[in-house]
């Protein structure tokens, strides 16, 4: 083909302004373009067609191998190491509750002395406790202080999986399929198919012209002047972005949600919202937030105090941004829920010590990837492009490499057979820094700066000599199967635990002349409060966990949360064990009882 003629076009959505947009701007074949994604392919094709079929001749048939997801097993098999190695480190934290003129405040201890305390035993935190009895309070420093909270840029691939994971529980699978068909078009009765989404694969965050005027007319008209900035919002794009794309925005934000829902299944409108909400709100202007904060010393002892009131919402009267895992929930806390926050506290104010609340912690180990969290790894780390963390994610669950326990990733025994090889034989595949700086190396040959063929060499070469020296010196993995105490009913041999694409199953050990399997149930410990046998853990069609009798059908109970050991002391229903990041408790499960309590009070 002639790469002279103008014969490709480009478009960002499926509209009748954008194809006629594009035919008209037609270009020349890119061929840096085309040599990257030949690259690309070759690179995968060589990792995946040579090094899979070795782990199915040394460790067993259907496992796989890649540039990404053999990555991605590593970030979650490394933090597993951690989890297991962690050791919890006792602290404590003192608050205390403050009388004035307008009410009660709470303050937390910060500093001794002028130096940052650290209380790491009870003893240390009585001998504070006695330091404090018959201090003196008073305010030493107030400050205010006005807090410009600015919107986050529109969706990219990354921050669309991210956030619909953790708002609308969808996983990066999930979220793809559905920006799929809004992207390719959804019948809006008289105005016929209509793509509703721009290209959802994608790193940038750039926005055209057209559609910030769109957004800043949509402002005006619905929300007033002061809801826009000064000026049209330019967003930056991190690192090395391919900008062949815009965000992933709404086509027309005239199309709302609350309008064209009738047409929409309950998940695209779910989405859609989600993106056109976003969308919006990066074109907003800021919110003011107003914040106080309270020095008090008491003694040698400075406490403080840190409040918080929004003034203007800006953007956050259409969306308020998640938060980031591991964030603190209470960063922001009010003086006090009844009180309002703008009382003239001053040093003249006095003060009155109401109450003493200390309270014992541990340390906490790093949590577990969850698929948001898991696919912002990959991006921060610069591993793969947008379009790959999807099928990376669904490729190490399929595989059997990965099983997800409450919305985490924890690494099955066969993963992590299958990553010591790769550690051991193929440390470059495994490796973040390599893999990322090849990344960047294709990224080099889509810019023109580097030949393709040359990186295919400098890979292939060291790749074949590892390749042929770990044929000769992995001999044949033996995977030991877990042997349970439950008969098959066919020929009597004890069934094996093995792990499916849905986890764990028995298996009788003499396949394939006997195919008997059963779901693998594990007791919880607990009895059923319906007939006192013992509560097994069972999981539905889709996977989701819940708890069941062990002589279902004959008794039916099932429960979504986990039993409790003992019934409610208040009504004898049985309890459920309700878990925050903070705190476990237990809940009577019969709506009509409000007892709650601590587990760690009991």
């Amino acid at each position: 083909m002639d790469t002279e003629e103008k014969c490709r076009i480009e478009f960002h959505e499926i509209t009748k302004h954008a194809i006629l947009a594009a035919v008209k701007n037609a270009r020349h074949i890119d061929m840096w373009r085309v040599d990257a994604q030949q690259a690309r392919r070759i690179l995968d094709r060589l990792v995946g067609y040579q090094l899979s079929p070795l782990l199915w001749r040394k460790v067993k048939k259907g496992l796989s191998a890649g540039r990404v997801q053999s990555v991605a097993l590593r970030l979650i098999a490394d933090r597993e190491e951690e989890i297991r190695a962690f050791e919890p480190q006792e602290y404590w934290t003192l608050t205390i509750l403050l009388e004035f003129s307008g009410g009660l405040f709470p303050a937390k201890l910060i500093k001794k002395r002028q130096q940052k305390i650290e209380i790491s035993t009870r003893d240390e935190m009585e001998a504070i406790l006695k330091e404090l009895q018959g201090a003196e309070f008073a305010i030493i420093d107030v400050r205010t202080r006005e807090k410009r909270k600015q919107p986050s840029p529109p969706f990219t691939t990354s921050s669309l999986q991210q956030d619909a994971h953790r708002r609308l529980n969808f996983s990066a699978k999930r979220t793809m399929m559905l920006a799929q068909q809004l992207y390719e078009g959804i019948d809006l009765g008289k105005e016929g198919s209509v793509g509703l989404i721009t290209y959802m694969r994608t790193d940038s965050v750039k926005v055209a012209q057209s559609a910030q005027e769109e957004g800043k007319a949509w402002i005006l008209d619905h929300f007033g002047a002061e809801y826009y900035p000064p000026a049209a919002r330019q967003y930056s794009n991190k690192g090395r972005a391919q900008e062949a794309h815009e965000a992933i925005r709404p086509t027309s934000l005239i199309r709302s949600p609350d309008s064209i829902k009738e047409f929409l299944k309950r998940d695209q409108l779910r989405l859609y919202r989600l993106i056109w909400e976003r969308f919006l709100a990066s074109q907003m202007s800021a919110a003011l937030v107003d914040t106080l904060t309270v020095d008090i010393l008491g003694g040698d002892c400075l406490f403080r105090a840190n409040t918080s009131q929004i003034r203007f919402p800006g953007y956050l009267a259409v969306y308020e941004e998640t938060r980031e895992e591991g964030e603190d929930p209470e960063a922001e806390k009010t003086l006090n829920d009844g009180t309002d926050y703008t009382l003239p506290l001053s040093a003249e104010e006095k003060l009155t010590l109401n109450n003493v609340l200390e309270k014992q912690h541990f340390t906490e180990p790093p949590p577990r990837y969850s698929e948001a969290s898991l696919v912002r790894k990959l991006e921060v780390e610069g591993i793969g492009r947008p379009s790959t963390y999807a099928p990376t994610i669904e490729t190490i669950k399929a595989r059997g490499y990965v099983v997800k326990d409450a919305k985490q990733f924890l690494p099955t025994e066969l993963g992590e057979i299958v990553l010591a090889l790769l550690k051991e034989f193929f440390p470059d595949i495994v490796n973040l820094e390599f893999t990322a700086n090849l990344e960047e190396k294709l990224d080099d040959i889509e810019e023109g700066k580097t030949p393709w063929k040359n990186v295919i060499r400098d890979f292939y070469g060291p790749f074949a000599v590892t390749l042929a020296h770990a044929e000769e010196s992995i001999g044949k993995v033996q995977i030991e199967d877990q042997v349970s105490d439950q008969l098959c009913e066919h020929c009597g041999c004890n069934m094996v635990v093995k792990m499916g694409r849905y986890g764990k199953f028995l298996a009788c050990p003499n396949f394939p002349q006997c195919r008997n399997t059963k779901p693998f149930l594990e007791e919880l410990g607990t009895n059923c409060p319906k007939c006192s046998r013992p509560l097994v853990i069972r999981r539905s069609k889709k996977g989701r966990k819940f708890y069941g009798c062990t002589a279902y059908p004959e008794c039916d109970f099932i429960s979504w949360e986990m039993p409790a050991p003992e019934p409610c002391p208040q009504c004898g229903h049985y309890m459920i064990i309700k878990q925050s990041k903070r705190q476990k408790r237990h809940v009577c499960a019969n709506s009509e009882c409000s007892y709650t309590k601590n587990i760690e009070e009991e």
